[in-house]
């Protein structure tokens, strides 16, 4: 995972997208606060569907789920 400014992205953007298609994460801070995270394509897909499958499933404590999800895609890397 990286760390980035808001300005540095805007300056880098092809390099940060360039990280991002190799499977990295890039978090943007804004004013020293996480504003945003870039990620794939697939991996956002992946992302969606395991927070989906568990709202369907009735099973959904929004801050286990949260903890739970970070954890694996943390590991991805």
């Amino acid at each position: 995972m990286t760390t980035a400014t808001a300005t540095e992205v805007q300056n880098n953007f092809g390099k940060y997208l360039s990280m991002v298609q190799k499977g990295d994460e890039v978090i943007v801070l804004k004013n020293g606060k996480e504003a945003a995270r870039l990620i794939s394509y697939e991996r956002s897909v992946s992302f969606l569907t395991d927070s989906l499958i568990g709202v369907l499933s009735g099973n959904y404590d929004d801050k286990e789920i949260r903890t739970e999800r970070m954890k694996k895609y943390e590991s991805a890397d």
